[in-house]
């Protein structure tokens, strides 16, 4: 199956580049392009696509609002595309806005052109890309920083509140989820089958009322998870 891609930049230059990009790679196609936040709604809307790579800074409606928009606003059938934000430098105050606004992940825009595919891929399966040698960055500067001046409708502002309904175990794999460990390794590190941390992970998500792993991890961080900061990632 082909996964659609929408890309979404204000840089006429840099959507020529990732069309070529993309569209070189098996099993993947470039469905349309959006010059600005606005655009990328409404194309994603008529389009359908399975993922949007999407630009934090457009002019006119941000990439935050136009994931926002895409994540929580109005959809009439089918599933709405996943969204792969992308950023210039890993001190992009946007980009935790935008994880929060239901975006699946990050990228760098240097980022090599495998670990792009990979992303997309990885995305439009239902997975979030969280690279742990950037995002733990990310995630640990901005989980004390106020929030962005046009706040996303959701989730709400997690508190340390929010964990306490999970179980030991299920706290175990939150803290391996924050690290960036992926089901397989996960499931390595804790003993388990890889199936069973698949449905942990489900059922933390849908506890925490959460859309994906990035917001688990933000949660995490946010609130102050313990043997996350202080610990080594395992392996």
């Amino acid at each position: 199956m082909t996964v659609r891609v929408l890309l979404a930049d204000d840089q006429e230059m840099v959507r020529a580049a990732l069309r070529v990009v993309i569209d070189r790679r098996d099993g993947l196609a470039v469905a349309g392009e959006a010059a600005d936040g606005a655009e990328a709604v409404a194309e994603a809307a008529r389009l359908r696509p399975d993922v949007v790579v999407m630009d934090v800074r457009m002019p006119g409606v941000s990439g935050v609002e136009a994931t926002r928009r895409i994540m929580t606003g109005p959809w009439e059938g089918g599933p709405r595309p996943r969204v792969l934000v992308l950023t210039t430098f890993d001190l992009d105050e946007y980009v935790y806005a935008a994880l929060r606004a239901g975006a699946s992940g990050f990228l760098l825009k240097n980022s090599p052109i495998d670990q792009l595919e990979h992303a997309i891929r990885v995305v439009a399966a239902g997975e979030a890309v969280l690279a742990p040698s950037v995002t733990r960055r990310l995630v640990t500067a901005f989980a004390a920083a106020p929030p962005d001046p046009a706040p996303p409708a959701s989730p709400a502002p997690p508190a340390p509140g929010r964990l306490d309904g999970l179980t030991g175990r299920e706290r175990e794999v939150l803290l391996l989820v924050a690290r960036g460990l992926p089901n397989a390794r996960i499931a390595e590190v804790l003993g388990l089958s890889e199936a069973n941390v698949k449905s942990r992970v489900n059922r933390i998500l849908a506890r925490l009322g959460l859309e994906n792993r990035v917001q688990a991890a933000l949660l995490a961080y946010e609130a102050g998870l313990p043997g996350l900061r202080d610990g080594a990632d395992p392996g």
